[in-house]
């Protein structure tokens, strides 16, 4: 089923040209996104270092250069991926001002926390681990953890906040018919990325799994924003 209603009948439709530009190029920055995530989350759990947890030590074994390309092509990608959600709330707009409202909102707060606040953040932390390590491996935890606690914790907090109005916005606008596209693109949702990252864990402690778990974000964009083109793409036919 799709939308019923435009607002009024003075409403425009959608502008289609302009959304399938946003959606194509967020694809292309979530994958570059994408790959930045893996460079960082490409490893495994070293058994032999007993001084760290399971899940940080994983990462002393990613060289500086994965780090710092890791670290560019997010604060690269993740503003250009925010920015294409706009594609959504072009859908959205002419149909509740309300959900297009709340949906910008979110769009804004992760624009502002998502690169600077949050991806580059957790890239330095994985280099100080690995300098603290190298350092002193006894005392790296409690180096690290005031890093995490002060400066990375909050940032992370906020853009969760965030993108949780998002996702649920979006879920929101979908299965009410706010939209042009079918209801059923509710299924179309970021946090698919969530589900995907759980399927991962739960394959075992590999360096592909782990790559793929690090960049849960990206595959829900991925998810969202390929599923939505082909959509769109199918209606467009249908109605020429």
């Amino acid at each position: 089923m799709y939308a019923a209603k435009l607002k009024s009948v003075s409403d425009s439709i959608p502008d289609w040209p302009r959304i399938e530009h946003l959606l194509k190029l967020g694809i292309f920055a979530a994958v570059l996104v994408l790959i930045g995530d893996m460079l960082l989350g490409w490893g495994t759990s070293d058994p032999n270092v007993t001084e760290l947890p399971p899940m940080f030590s994983r990462y002393l074994s990613v060289p500086d250069g994965r780090i710092f390309a890791s670290a560019l092509l997010g604060l690269i990608g993740i503003p250009i991926e925010c920015l294409c959600w706009f594609a959504v709330y072009r859908m959205i707009q002419p149909y509740s001002e309300k959900d297009a409202h709340a949906f910008r909102a979110g769009i804004i707060g992760c624009l502002a926390f998502g690169g600077c606040g949050v991806h580059v953040p957790c890239c330095m932390a994985v280099y100080l681990l690995r300098h603290f390590y190298a350092d002193d491996p006894t005392s790296a935890v409690q180096q690290i953890m005031p890093w995490l606690v002060w400066f990375l914790l909050p940032a992370t907090f906020i853009f969760m906040v965030f993108f949780s109005v998002t996702a649920i916005v979006l879920l929101r606008a979908f299965r009410a018919g706010h939209t042009p596209l079918p209801q059923g693109c509710w299924a179309f949702s970021l946090l698919f990325g969530l589900i995907w990252m759980l399927v991962m864990r739960l394959c075992g402690d590999h360096c592909i799994t782990n790559a793929l778990a690090t960049g849960w974000i990206s595959i829900g964009n991925l998810w969202m924003m390929g599923g939505l083109l082909i959509t769109m793409k199918r209606r467009i036919k249908h109605e020429t």
